[in-house]
């Protein structure tokens, strides 16, 4: 269904819990996995897409239309990701060496994450970088994002955003290499 079409369900009284339901199945396990990388943890991850969701059902009046949906989701689910990672480091006053810890923790004791050493690797490397930089990382790498789609995402210029793309790559090569 295009976005305008659900758009339409959406803002009408008569459909928009049918219109919301199908956003939730468009795009509920895509940003499920995008905040599953940033949070590690399952739990933490539901959590927040729900929480994600709550939000686009309170403020879909409010989408002006200036950018594509898919776009404006995965914004609010990033600030989502990035307030939730801040208010854990707050809360515990944990230097971030410990909530990277805490984190690579949760991906050694994880049974839904399978994948080999290498890919373990990776993912406690990824937990070295700063969350901006992780978040870059991971929609660069993972997603196969465009950087002007990463640029409307985060609300950061390309240039920005290619250093910190570079950035973190060379961190994940040392890392690795260690």
């Amino acid at each position: 269904m295009e976005d305008k079409e659900l758009l339409q369900k959406l803002r009408s009284p008569e459909t928009r819990n049918y219109g919301f339901n199908l956003l939730v199945r468009e795009y509920q396990k895509r940003v499920y996995w995008h905040v599953r990388k940033m949070v590690i943890d399952h739990d933490d991850a539901d959590d927040l897409t729900q929480e994600v969701f709550i939000k686009i059902h309170k403020h879909i009046d409010g989408f002006r239309e200036d950018a594509q949906l898919y776009t404006w989701i995965y914004r609010i689910a990033t600030n989502e990701c990035l307030s939730f990672l801040q208010r854990k480091k707050r809360r515990f006053f944990l230097p971030i060496g410990d909530v990277e810890g805490e984190l690579a923790a949760k991906l050694d004791s994880s049974s839904q994450l399978s994948g080999d050493d290498i890919q373990l690797k990776l993912q406690k490397a990824l937990l070295k970088l700063p969350d901006k930089q992780r978040l870059v990382f991971n929609m660069k790498y993972f997603d196969d994002m465009p950087y002007d789609q990463i640029s409307e995402i985060t609300d950061t210029s390309v240039g920005a955003l290619k250093a910190s793309y570079h950035h973190a790559v060379k961190k994940i090569e040392d890392y690795l290499s260690e």
